[in-house]
């Protein structure tokens, strides 16, 4: 889902390996450096300009990339809330949100394994590594190019899959229901909608393959724009067809917006398709995009089999609430949708560096890899951290803010309110598996690891829930999301080791311990000033900035370097700066 533009001046993380470090494309090997550079040098790319594809961005590009992505992130985020504010005008948080909200699993499933997880963790690497070959070659000889043979080989067949996927989806609707939600009051409803949201498995397939080729290519604007558009095909098609369609028109738009996440990036991907760049080296064995291929077969289980894993907490969540009142997976998604946004903005950084960690490790610089993974998780830390203290002081005024009108009633607002500030708990959990997960997929190879550790955070999440939903219904659910999340994060904080990333995970874990405690104090602090700040505008915006203002005056004062050293770029930038004397230029009299 990062201080944004986090990324420091002169972190050494930042830029990525030298491209003529790799000319194969098998894991864990590298080729001797090319004879006119030192080991570790980088292409020199101007401040803030783009690099060309197969190149090391800067620091300053980077930054510009993130905040780019953050952007057009927030602003994708801000049109789901009002998404989901048109849907609880219209139809509230009754049977039919419940019908719709049980067809939505599909595509939530779907950009988990084709945008935002599953395709990512191995394409990512995959075309990183084309990429890293066809600049080893610099035009040495004739042969196919390494990113289009990769394409004209991994496109194809993939597409005919996600075909079959959106096909399959349509004839077992009634069966994905009744195994969803066998207490449903109108199954025929949700069967009606899940048919409609089928096509996603087409279209999010496209629209995560288009952005993995792209950012591997250091191209981050389009993909980051994909829910600008999808969100708002979702809202004009509800306002154009609620009266006829009823909650229906919610998946046609599902539908329309799939379509046009597409739309909106093939462009620019069949632009960089077109830069043929450097032809491969005469007399090669084998065709690179074949080599791809095989990497990709290799580690295409183990990352789709994770993102399901992970995915499956909503299968859970939605199986046990269909068993209690109407309303009660209603009350989980408006909570979880809010709750998530401090998520969601403190993976960016994680999703603009994921190229450059996979070509480090790559060519082999596994300290570069290490301190831009460490980098990533403190900052994301402090970003979901300062998100979730102000999700939880604010809760009940937010929630009022922004969904009690129409059919969404003040019973409504105490439930969700409640429930998200028990899914506060869970956001750093899910925070660490998305940066740790890209850790651990970057290698390029197959790794059961993170597997494992979703899967007892899974098993974890179900029996808490199966135990605690007859006594606490929604609360115990939520509370079950949080802690199976959270065991799994620590599994993967410890499972990276020297296949991988070798984290100094002992210096990680105490300053993310310290900001959690920052984060608790702010928390507190905030929820009292909310409470007597009057109205819900007033609360919101009390809460906000007295959570803000104390997290980072805690966590500066429990010694968190990253807050320390951002309280001192604030300050620096606050300070006058003295006049510069004036210069004279001199004649030449000569």
């Amino acid at each position: 889902m990062t201080t944004l533009p986090g990324t420091e001046a002169g972190a050494g993380g930042a830029a990525g390996p030298d491209p003529t470090l790799r000319t194969d494309t098998s894991p864990g090997t590298t080729a001797p450096p090319a004879a006119d550079k030192p080991p570790g040098t980088t292409a020199a790319t101007p401040p803030g300009a783009e690099p060309p594809p197969g190149t090391d961005p800067g620091n300053a590009f980077l930054a510009k990339a993130a905040v780019v992505t953050a952007v057009l992130t927030v602003a994708g985020s801000l049109l789901g809330l009002v998404r989901d504010q048109v849907l609880a005008h219209f139809f509230g948080a009754g049977s039919a949100t419940d019908a719709f909200l049980v067809a939505w699993t599909v595509p939530e499933m779907a950009a988990t394994l084709l945008i935002e997880d599953g395709l990512a963790f191995f394409l990512v690497p995959a075309f990183s590594l084309a990429l890293a070959r066809r600049a080893a070659a610099d035009g040495t000889g004739p042969g196919p190019d390494p990113v289009r043979a990769l394409v004209a080989a991994s496109l194809p067949r993939m597409t005919l899959w996600f075909v079959g996927a959106c096909l399959a989806i349509v004839a077992a609707a009634p069966l994905l229901v009744a195994a969803l939600a066998p207490g449903l009051p109108d199954p025929g409803l949700a069967v009606d909608c899940t048919r409609l949201t089928a096509t996603c498995a087409l279209s999010f397939g496209l629209a995560g393959y288009c952005s993995a080729a792209l950012r591997a290519h250091q191209r981050f604007a389009a993909p980051a724009a994909v829910y600008v558009v999808y969100n708002t095909a979702i809202i004009a098609t509800l306002f154009l067809l609620a009266a006829p369609l009823g909650v229906r028109a919610a998946a046609v738009g599902v539908a329309l917006g799939g379509a046009l996440m597409v739309v909106v990036q093939a462009p620019f991907l069949w632009r960089q398709l077109r830069l043929r760049g450097a032809a491969g080296a005469a007399g090669r064995a084998a065709r690179p995009g074949e080599q791809a291929v095989r990497l990709e077969t290799a580690v295409i289980w183990t990352v789709l089999l994770f993102a399901l894993c992970r995915q499956s907490q909503v299968l859970i969540e939605r199986f046990l609430a269909s068993s209690l009142p109407a309303g009660a997976i209603s009350h989980l998604n408006y909570a979880q949708k809010v709750a998530q946004m401090p998520m969601v903005l403190s993976l960016m950084l994680c999703t603009v560096t994921f190229p450059v960690v996979a070509r480090a490790l790559a060519a082999g610089e596994t300290e570069r890899a290490r301190d831009r993974v460490e980098r990533d998780l403190v900052l994301a830390g402090c970003v979901v951290l300062c998100g979730a203290a102000a999700i939880v002081a604010v809760a009940p005024d937010l929630v009022r803010l922004l969904f009690q009108r129409g059919a969404f009633t003040a019973a409504d607002t105490a439930a969700t309110a409640a429930v998200m500030r028990v899914y506060a708990v869970g956001l750093l959990g899910h925070t660490l598996v998305g940066a740790l997960a890209r850790a651990h997929f970057s290698v390029g190879r197959a790794t059961w690891a993170p597997l494992a550790a979703m899967g007892v955070g899974i098993l974890t999440t179900a029996g808490i829930g199966f135990l605690t939903v007859g006594t606490w219904g929604v609360y115990g659910i939520a509370g079950a999301n949080a802690a199976g999340i959270c065991v799994t994060a620590v599994l993967l904080l410890y499972a990276l080791g020297p296949r991988a990333v070798p984290l100094r995970t002992r210096a990680v874990a105490g300053q993310l311990g310290r900001l959690t405690l920052a984060a608790a104090c702010a928390a507190g602090l905030g929820a009292w000033c909310a409470h007597h700040a009057g109205p819900p505008v007033a609360a919101v915006a009390t809460g906000g900035l007295v959570v803000g203002v104390s997290f980072l005056a805690a966590g500066w004062g429990l010694g968190v370097p990253a807050l320390r050293t951002a309280a001192a770029r604030v300050g620096a930038a606050a300070r006058p700066r003295a006049p510069r004397p004036a210069t004279r230029k001199r004649r030449d009299d000569r």
